[in-house]
């Protein structure tokens, strides 16, 4: 993420453990209920897009990079990275700042992270928005894993499984998701690179997916993903569902209906789980564009009394 006129500060915060996390302060500084905001993956890192949820005029978004992601040091670090070591990484955040209280929001990975926080400090939030609804359990990471979009991207799938030796009996992401994390440094971004257009080809509503040059790929930002997908995002499973009643805040679930990476069912089930929440369809697929956006605006705009 590279600054722009609304950016306040920025600055790098030494959480421990050999990591240093980029922080980029940016829109109304005296804004009552700053925002913080998590990105996805895990591994990706902000992006200027980030920025086009909010409204720098009447908000205060805190933006950072994830242990090992974007900007942070050292990138792709898998060493100290854990769940629970990024919640209390926001915890850090909250108390050098000094913010009393905040909304989370974040999409996809952004939003299991957002909710993990929630259950291990509801006290700290005013609220949280999420989108493309992800709580970490084993079935939505096999989801992806065991190929069961498959009906839906059939062509996909068969790419992806075509690029795993025919004698490997284990399936081809725990084949692809060893090797990435693997010591031979090309076989590793081989199949780093095969699992990252497995998911990028499922993103959108249409086919709108080009797969980057393969010869200026880096591979870091999935393997921290695959790295969390290996250890089944380092909670236990229904970990967010079993805690659910701790979520107390009110919570805003935006959820495309068509998002073929983060099923609709689990936004219907933690919608379900928490009485202080609204659900609101969108006609979106994975990433939030055009009406799911125009969505989250609001919601926003609600913590400022401007709407």
């Amino acid at each position: 993420m590279t600054p722009d006129n609304h950016t306040n500060e920025e600055s790098s915060l030494d959480v421990g453990d050999g990591h240093e996390l980029y922080l980029q302060d940016w829109g109304k500084k005296d804004a009552e209920i700053p925002i913080i905001f998590l990105h996805g993956g895990p591994g990706n890192g902000v992006d200027n897009r980030d920025r086009n949820k909010f409204d720098p005029g009447h908000q205060r978004v805190i933006f950072f990079d994830q242990r090992g992601c974007g900007k942070s040091i050292p990138l792709g670090s898998l060493k100290n990275n854990t769940t629970k070591d990024l919640v209390e990484d926001i915890e850090k955040i909250a108390t050098h700042l000094k913010l009393k209280k905040f909304v989370l929001t974040g999409g996809s990975w952004g939003s299991c992270l957002a909710l993990a926080y929630g259950i291990n400090y509801p006290q700290r939030l005013a609220g949280i928005v999420i989108q493309g609804i992800f709580t970490g359990s084993h079935d939505e990471i096999d989801w992806l894993a065991e190929g069961r979009f498959k009906d839906f991207f059939p062509d996909v799938w068969d790419r992806y499984v075509n690029q795993t030796p025919t004698d490997y009996l284990l399936g081809p992401s725990e084949y692809h998701f060893k090797r990435a994390l693997g010591d031979d440094k090309e076989a590793a971004k081989a199949s780093a690179y095969a699992y990252e257009n497995l998911e990028a080809a499922l993103l959108r509503l249409d086919d709108r997916f080009t797969a980057k040059a393969y010869e200026t790929y880096d591979p870091a930002a999935i393997r921290v993903e695959i790295h969390y997908l290996l250890n089944q995002c380092f909670m236990p499973d229904q970990y967010i569902f079993n805690n659910a009643d701790k979520l107390t805040v009110p919570v805003w679930i935006v959820q495309g209906r068509y998002d073929m990476v983060c099923r609709p069912i689990i936004a219907y089930k933690l919608h379900q789980k928490l009485p202080n929440s609204q659900l609101i369809w969108t006609i979106n697929g994975h990433i939030a564009e055009h009406e799911a956006s125009n969505i989250l605006r609001l919601i926003f705009l609600q913590f400022t009394g401007n709407i």
